[in-house]
């Protein structure tokens, strides 16, 4: 691991009452004295553990800012090494100057997530703790916020080093058995033991489950808008979004790419991808836009169907509802605008799908309510589900007690098949391993850069 000392603005890159400057490394005092002027004129000189100090920034004569620093002493500091923070005034040249200042005097820029890795390296936080710095800034809803503050605190690491200690503990026992079977006696162990992987299988289970929940509740369900054109997808979606983020003519075929809208809906976040019309096209361009929507539909959590009522259903119609019913999705039928006469209503197209269908008027938005509370009633569950209950919403750490559950279940396979109870060892041992990886045991380098490379700039 480096051990030289970086620098970066860990404050948004936007005008600001305040901006923070933070130095870590070995040499991050030497450099902030560099900088850095007291209000009497005097250098830093001590560098007291969690210490204040009011005054200027300077480049030889010139005074740059006025500015509070902050002193933290190795190990007593967010990374475990010798930090420095100045807060300045929050402009975008003021901060900019200021880094230019440190990595001048010594300092090198940190690369993204930086400060957080080499928290993780020194022991101050573990893998999962560290991943949560990253959903905490990325919340988009407070039952999100609320797991990843959870997490940052430890709660996941707490519940997977019980579980690893559980299964540690049953393999010491198992190889201290088989080392010395005159003081260890393992009659009657196998159905002792498949008690206890039972009870371990429902903890992991009960977490591996929460992903998918866990992801819609931190990311926003994936909310999909399909249709022929000018059938008013993106009338639509202007309605749910409050604001006009489609364009919306009578021509079709307007909308040629995605165009995606973070939606809160009675407290449900969604992610709305409004996508181009499906139909047969000679334009290439549309034939790729066509493509895309049917691909981006496939890992769909929702799909929203707009049907125009005022016409007979059409073969592109009945395309996309062959797609839904082959591919699974949970879908709503919207059988747009009433306003003009319907010709079809819910009967007919009970004739192709069993989904709820609902009659709207995207002109005057009557049933967008309706639309809004099947929405509510389908995933406001999640919300409740995990009010008080930690869930997962990061695929690799579903990876990791996918892998784990897999390897206790050959545990289970081996003591009904009444296998050597060394075999339960080596599969204990591959669960431990895995579940190790969720917290930063045993993870690889390559996957911990991959992690860390995702961070902004100053975390």
């Amino acid at each position: 691991m480096n051990t030289d000392t970086i620098a970066a603005i860990a404050t948004g890159m936007t005008p600001s009452g305040i901006g923070i400057i933070r130095i870590s490394g070995e040499d991050a005092f030497k450099v902030a004295s560099s900088v850095f002027l007291k209000k009497n004129g005097q250098a830093l000189a001590e560098y007291e553990n969690r210490r204040a100090h009011f005054g200027y920034i300077h480049d030889k004569d010139t005074v740059i800012d006025e500015v509070i620093l902050l002193i933290f002493v190795k190990p007593f500091s967010y990374t475990g090494e010798n930090t420095v923070e100045i807060q300045c005034h929050g402009g975008i040249l003021m901060m900019k100057k200021i880094l230019d200042l440190c990595i001048r005097s010594g300092a090198r820029p940190a690369e993204p997530g930086e400060f957080t890795k080499r928290a993780f390296l020194n022991g101050k936080i573990d893998l999962s703790e560290a991943e949560a710095v990253m959903d905490v800034i990325s919340s988009k809803n407070d039952l999100a916020l609320k797991n990843s503050v959870s997490q940052l605190r430890g709660s996941l690491y707490e519940k997977i080093t019980g579980i690893r200690e559980e299964i540690l503990y049953e393999t010491a026992f198992i190889e201290s058995a088989l080392d010395d079977p005159e003081h260890f006696d393992l009659t009657g162990y196998p159905e002792k033991l498949s008690v206890k992987l039972l009870h371990i299988l429902r903890e992991l289970e009960k977490l591996s489950d929460s992903f998918d929940d866990g992801r819609m509740l931190s990311e926003g369900v994936r909310t999909v808008i399909l249709g022929k054109p000018n059938v008013g997808k993106s009338s639509l979606l202007n309605i749910l979004a409050g604001s006009e983020r489609a364009i919306v003519t009578e021509i079709a075929g307007t909308t040629r790419d995605a165009i995606e809208e973070n939606i809160s809906i009675g407290g449900v976040l969604l992610h709305v991808i409004d996508t181009a019309g499906i139909r047969q096209s000679e334009d290439i361009v549309e034939q790729l836009g066509v493509k895309k929507a049917m691909d981006i539909a496939k890992d769909a959590d929702l799909v929203i169907m707009v049907v125009d009522s005022s016409e007979t259903i059409s073969s592109e119609d009945e395309e996309i509802l062959s797609f839904i019913k082959k591919n699974d999705r949970k879908c709503v039928i919207l059988l747009n605008k009433s306003d003009l006469g319907s010709i079809i209503g819910p009967e007919e197209i009970a004739c192709y799908t069993n989904n709820p269908v609902i009659m709207i008027s995207a002109k005057d938005e009557t049933g967008i309510d309706k639309l809004k509370e099947f929405i509510v009633n389908e995933f406001s569950k999640g919300y409740l589900k995990y009010n008080d209950e930690i869930f997962i919403s990061n695929a690799r750490q579903k990876d990791a007690l996918s892998r784990a559950i897999s390897s206790l279940l050959c545990v289970a396979k081996s003591i009904t098949e009444n296998m050597p109870e060394d075999f339960y060892s080596i599969d204990l041992t591959a669960a431990y391993e895995s579940l190790g990886n969720i917290i930063g045991e045993q993870v690889d380098d390559d996957v911990i850069e991959e992690i860390f490379s995702k961070f902004c700039m100053g975390k």
